[in-house]
């Protein structure tokens, strides 16, 4: 891709102002897109913007009515949203589910899960204004593996894995892509201090924000719909391989028909074993 492959394209980041989001901010500009920053720190969403001769806007992404505003504000600015990046994100690094709180609980889900569900439709419906776009959210190794240090957390990057596969076909005739980057370990605010010197003292490599946003380019401009890329530290971004499901049998049969959509969205049918 040339370095201005993305001139013209209206880029909405959530959880903008640090981390993954701030890194992938300067990624989509530098490609020559126009980068609307969201956040829930105003100041650390302005500044992030301003670098970047973008605008922004705080936002929080549990709440549905701030959700649309953002968009609606992005729209103001430039025009539409093309680009969207649901990247905002936390943990609570609860392992004893017996001691999780329902304050918790509910936190965690309202960023992780509403605020993807919350901004998977605005960015559907701005594209829809735009004739398609291009859809990636942030999960984690943790969406597609277990993960015991934090169950809760990573229930909800199961969800967003799940539910990004699940809308993909369905928003193929619109011309939207949808996907999600599974990063391992990375340096942002989700980790400690402490965990940071613990895992650099055992040897283990913590990816920079920068590799992550690499590969949400690489989503965003190579038109893939449907895939979850796996970022682990020294190895290129790789969409994880699903396995099928066994499917019914019934007697004198091999296999049931199940319908499905292709990426078109037309229904099909597949044997399943």
């Amino acid at each position: 891709m040339s370095g201005q492959a993305l001139a013209g394209k209206v880029a909405l980041v959530t959880g903008g102002a640090s981390g993954i989001g701030r890194a992938t901010s300067q990624r989509l500009a530098a490609a020559g897109a126009h980068v609307f920053v969201v956040d829930r720190d105003a100041d650390g969403a302005r500044v992030a913007a301003d670098e970047l001769g973008g605008r922004s806007c705080a936002a929080d992404m549990g709440a549905s009515a701030e959700v649309d505003a953002s968009f609606a504000a992005c729209t103001d600015a430039f025009g539409g949203v093309d680009i969207a990046f649901l990247n905002a994100g936390i943990s609570i690094g609860v392992a004893d589910l017996a001691t999780l709180t329902d304050d918790d609980y509910y936190r965690m889900m309202r960023v992780n899960v509403d605020g993807v569900v919350f901004g998977l439709r605005a960015a559907i419906r701005a594209m829809d204004a735009r004739g398609g776009g291009a859809i990636v959210a942030t999960s984690s190794l943790a969406g597609i593996i277990a993960f015991p240090p934090d169950p809760v957390y990573d229930a909800s990057k199961h969800a967003v894995v799940g539910l990004i596969r699940s809308v993909a076909p369905t928003l193929a005739p619109k011309g939207i892509t949808a996907n999600t980057v599974n990063p391992g370990i990375v340096d942002t605010n989700i980790l400690t201090e402490q965990a940071k010197e613990m895992l650099r003292g055992a040897g283990f490599p913590i990816m920079e924000p920068t590799q992550i946003a690499d590969a949400v380019y690489g989503l965003v401009t190579t038109g893939v719909t449907g895939q979850c890329w796996v970022c682990q530290p020294g190895r290129d971004p790789v969409p994880y391989e699903f396995r099928d499901v066994p499917g019914p049998r019934g007697a004198g049969s091999e296999g049931r028909r199940m319908p499905t959509l292709d990426r078109d969205g037309a229904q099909s049918w597949a044997t399943r074993p």
